[in-house]
Formats: C-alpha cells, sequence, structure tokens
C-alpha cells in the first residue's frame, strides 16, 4: 500500500476498539482530569458524545496554570425528533441538575446537553435510560439520528414518516454491547459466540451517515443536503412509496477545493416495504466504497460523486437483487417550518412555537424553559423537534387546550412565531464558547445581525416574505448554510464568508459572494440587494432566485465546487 492509500488513522482505531469499547470505561471512571484521552475522545463519538472546553476561559485558565474547563455534549438519539412530556420533563431536570441549564433542539431533530462535567456523565445517561432515551450512535461513523417530517396537520402521513423513521433507526443501531457495559450495568453480556456488527462490521463506515424522510410539499428536513432520504409519494392521502435520493452533505474546507458541499441526486422510487431494505444496502455500499484513507473525501456525497449517480445506482441494486422503479412526480414549495396552531382530523391541535437558535432557556423576558415545563407536566400528547430548531407541541386533545393555552400566555409563549419572516425561516449552530471547530460565532451573534437586517427588511416592505438565513461557525455545515438565500460561514473571529442564491426548497447551493465580512460591516454589504429585490422581483419570485436571475451570483448544479466562483 502506497503512502497515499494508507487508512486514516481512525479506521485501525475502531478495529481495535473491541467494537467501540476501547479504554473507555476506565477513562470516564478517572476524575482526576476532566478530559479523556485523544483516541477515546474518538470512540466517545459513537456512544453519543463529545468533549469541549469553554473557549470564553482559556485563556485565563491557562495563566492560572489550570486544565481546559472540559465538560460533554451529549446528543440524544429520538427518531423523527417525538418525545413524550415524561421524557422531556426528563430531560428539563438534566439540564439544570448535570448540564449547564439549557436544552439545545438541534437541526437534526435531537436534544442536546452542554456543560456535563465527566463526574457527572455516567449518570446522566443512566437518568436517560430510565425514561427509554439513549445516546446511541447520536455521533460517530454510523446512521445518526433519523429525522422525518412533523407534518402535525397531516397526521396519516406524518405517522407513516415517523414509522419508517424508526424502523431505519432501529435497524441501522451498532450491536455492539459496549453501550450498556459502560453507561449503565458495567457488565459484559455473557455469550459463547463472538460479538458482530452484521452491518457495521468492525471498522463501522468511513464516517457519519445521515438519513431523512420528507412529506412533501414540505422539504423541512433538507432531503438534498443528506446521504440519504426517502421523499414520500401520497396518492389520496396514504403513502404509497417513497422516492429515494442520495449523495447530499454539506461540509467543506476553508481553501481545499477537493472538498464541496453537493446537492443529493434522486434515484429511483421504492415501496413501503423495500424503504428498510434500500436504507440498509445503500449503507452497504458506502461500508465497501466510502474512501476510508482520507477523512476528508469519506462522506457518501464524496462516493457518489466518484461512481456517478447512475454508477451508485447500479450498485446499489446489485445489492438489492431488485431494481429501484422510476421516480415518481414530487413537489416542495418550502423548507422552512409551519408556525401557530393546526388542526387534525381527529380534533387535535398541534402548535409550532420559534425556538430562537433552538435554545431552551429562560430569560427575564421570556421564561420559555420554566413553561414549557409547566405545560409538559399536564400535556397529554407529544412534543416534536422540527429541523429548524423549533418545537411543536403536538395532539393537544380538546380538554387541555383551554389550559394549555392560558400556560402560553402566562410564559409569554403565546406570540413567539409574531416575528419578521426572515427571523422565523434562521437556523443557527451553537459555534463559539464550546464548539473546538468554530472559527466565529453563531448562535450568540445571528439574532443581533438579523435585528440589523429587520430595519432594511422592514423599510423595504418585506417583514412577510420569507427568506431563508443561516449562520455556522466553521464550513463543516452544521446548520446547512450551503442551502439558504442567505448564508455567513465562519472565516475568522469576527468575519464570515457570506453566500447568496440557495434555493427556497431546498433543492439548489448557494454561492460565494464575499470572502471574509467583518460583521459590522454585512447590513452594508447586503441591504443594496434586498432593496432591489423588493423593487425589481417578479410575482412569487423568492430572494434566492431574484439575486441568481439578476447576476449577483452565479447558478450553481449539484455536485460542483460552488466555492470557487466569487461573485465579482
Amino acid at each position: 500500500m502506497s503512502e497515499e492509500q494508507k487508512l486514516s488513522a481512525n479506521e485501525p482505531l475502531k478495529l481495535n476498539s473491541n467494537f467501540l469499547r476501547g479504554t473507555l470505561a476506565e477513562d470516564f471512571a478517572d476524575v482526576s482530569t476532566g478530559n479523556i484521552s485523544a483516541d477515546n475522545q474518538q470512540l466517545s463519538k459513537f456512544h453519543g458524545m463529545y468533549v469541549q472546553d469553554d473557549r470564553d476561559v482559556r485563556a485565563g485558565r491557562r495563566k492560572k496554570k489550570l486544565e481546559k474547563a472540559y465538560s460533554f455534549l451529549i446528543r440524544v438519539r429520538m427518531p423523527g425528533g417525538v418525545v413524550t412530556p415524561g421524557q422531556w420533563l426528563k430531560m428539563d431536570w438534566l439540564a439544570d441538575e448535570y448540564a449547564n441549564g439549557t436544552l439545545k433542539l438541534t437541526t437534526r431533530q435531537a436534544f442536546q446537553l452542554h456543560g456535563v462535567i465527566k463526574r457527572n456523565l455516567v449518570q446522566t445517561i443512566r437518568e436517560m435510560d430510565s425514561v427509554v432515551l439513549d445516546t446511541i450512535a447520536a455521533c460517530g461513523d454510523v446512521n445518526r439520528n433519523v429525522m422525518c417530517n412533523p407534518n402535525p396537520h397531516q397526521s396519516e402521513a406524518h405517522a407513516e414518516a415517523l414509522k419508517l423513521a424508526t424502523e431505519i433507526s432501529e435497524h441501522l443501531l451498532p450491536r455492539t454491547g459496549a453501550y450498556r457495559e459502560i453507561f449503565l450495568d458495567g457488565d459484559k453480556v455473557a455469550s459463547n459466540e463472538e460479538e458482530e456488527e452484521p452491518i457495521y462490521g468492525k471498522t463501522y463506515l468511513p464516517r457519519k451517515f445521515k438519513i431523512t424522510v420528507a412529506v412533501p410539499p414540505s422539504n423541512d428536513v433538507d432531503i438534498y443536503a443528506h446521504c440519504l432520504s426517502f421523499i414520500a409519494i401520497l396518492e389520496g392521502g396514504k403513502v404509497v412509496g417513497y422516492n429515494v435520493s442520495v449523495g447530499g452533505g454539506m461540509g467543506m474546507t476553508h481553501g481545499q477545493e477537493d472538498t464541496f458541499p453537493r446537492t443529493a441526486d434522486v434515484i429511483g422510487f421504492c415501496t413501503p416495504e423495500q424503504a428498510v431494505d434500500v436504507a440498509e444496502k445503500v449503507v452497504l455500499v458506502q461500508r465497501d466504497f466510502g474512501d476510508r484513507c482520507n477523512r476528508k473525501h469519506a462522506r457518501l456525497k464524496y462516493t457518489v460523486e466518484r461512481m456517478g449517480a447512475d454508477g451508485f445506482k447500479d450498485k446499489l441494486e446489485e445489492y438489492l437483487g431488485y431494481a429501484l422503479q422510476e421516480t415518481r412526480p414530487f413537489e416542495f414549495t418550502s423548507n422552512g417550518d409551519r408556525y401557530g396552531w393546526t388542526e387534525d382530523a381527529n380534533g387535535n391541535s398541534h402548535l409550532n412555537l420559534f425556538i430562537p437558535g433552538g435554545r431552551v432557556v429562560d430569560t427575564p423576558a421570556f421564561p420559555t424553559k420554566t413553561g414549557l415545563r409547566e405545560i409538559a407536566k399536564i400535556h397529554d400528547g407529544d412534543f416534536r423537534l422540527s429541523a429548524n430548531q423549533n418545537l411543536v407541541i403536538a395532539n393537544i386533545s380538546p380538554e387541555k387546550r383551554e389550559q394549555i393555552e392560558a400556560l402560553l400566555e402566562q410564559y409569554k409563549l403565546s406570540d413567539t412565531h409574531v416575528k419578521s419572516a426572515l427571523r422565523l425561516n434562521s437556523i443557527a449552530c451553537v459555534a463559539l464558547p464550546t464548539c473546538g471547530l468554530a472559527l466565529a460565532e453563531s448562535e450568540r451573534y445571528l439574532p443581533d445581525l438579523i435585528t440589523e437586517l429587520e430595519e432594511t427588511i422592514e423599510s423595504a416592505g418585506l417583514r412577510h416574505d420569507a427568506i431563508t438565513i443561516r449562520m455556522t461557525g466553521c464550513p463543516n455545515g452544521c446548520g446547512r448554510p450551503f442551502l439558504g438565500e442567505i448564508a455567513f460561514v465562519g472565516r475568522a473571529p469576527g468575519k464570515y464568508n457570506v453566500y447568496l442564491g440557495g434555493g427556497f426548497h431546498g433543492e439548489r447551493l448557494n454561492k460565494l459572494y464575499r470572502e471574509s465580512v467583518p460583521g459590522g460591516e454585512i447590513k452594508a454589504l447586503l441591504s443594496p440587494l434586498i432593496e432591489d429585490y423588493a423593487k425589481q422581483r417578479q410575482d412569487g419570485e423568492h430572494f434566492g432566485d431574484f439575486v441568481v436571475r439578476a447576476g449577483y451570483v452565479a447558478e450553481t448544479t449539484a455536485g460542483n465546487n460552488f466555492h470557487l466562483n466569487v461573485a465579482q
């Protein structure tokens, strides 16, 4: 094997980890440090957690010769983002008891706890287990949390989408007993048979793998941004099957032109009975043909780009033993959330709340966390986390609606969606101070930047016109920035690459408009474009389409190294 073909360091690490055990149990038991070894940091991801430190206090602790302020991010596996009121209450309690007092709703429809110190880690996992929640495969080189469209106003279709998301999640879970041994009972399951991973094998996947299930006309799960997606095809309100898309992905690296975002290709149609099998076989193709030498090229999007969509489909059908059917017609009309109240045919009500940055926290003005806790105490339906970091209080019975409306009023939650459409269509990743990859602020800065842009939006008469706006602290794409009509990607402290022209339905990548723009100059940069859009747009034309038509940026196509051509 040549030097160029040498396996990445993670491959032998996984192979020699004894099915993801490593020395994690011993490391977590060592409270002389808040950190764990570099190898165990990689293995811990498979169990749903990352080591982080508070970068705001790094310099001060360094001067005092103290260890970094290490803690763990814990991510929960919850297919489709659906949890019971009891599970909500447990997570609310854990946030206060062991984390930093807040709950983060992620863009993968999951909870994140931040600030869990090592000595509390195992107990936190055990508390989750008591309400049938876990963190298995929430991170790592495996299939991660499976997303689906909440669609509270399409109950039957949502039920089918959630069923599929749950079945895929369970089918693709790692089979190792490591999680239970390390975090729950500490005992190795007795067996005379050698442990095996029937789907993943000893080295699992080359990189992370992401799956979504969408119900048109809503593309709120952003199917074009993911490795594998199932697009529900409805006839008479019933799901008759799914179009299959493969090869989407958002991450890239600044300055490395062979890394790029890619939109997924729709390659065929499968029946509901075939969907789990299709999911497994796509994973197997990626397991066998993904790049295990260069982790920057190890995602499925690069496998599909290298093989071609048709070539990948041919290999998939070889693994399946049957052919996919021809793609069925479908249409998306947005990739945002539907806010406010809706009712279904069963008489139940659903309320979609806007949660800024997905951060459930109490502030003096808006005691959101307390309000949702009180609602959970009486709610007899469920909660659904959206892929846009928002929350649906779902299946509110007629008997409970009046009580819940009173609590919404009491805790100032009634009008969370009475905001500009720009703000309601925003996403920000966590970034600083905890993410080790962040180059610039995101969650803490985007609300202020939107406030500045709203001055232009209001004066241009665009308050109620939806424009998707996304910000991330680095180019790894956790907030799916490269599909935003307007997006900001951290380049350095206080500086952002500005992207324009993504498709409103999530179907088209945006294009780099300006590099390394200081935050204080963004309003001046974008205001003329926004004003031009207000004056020159055609009927029904979205902002992303306008900036392409007007020549501010060129249109992109799937798989292009879109970031190469900077607008002049």
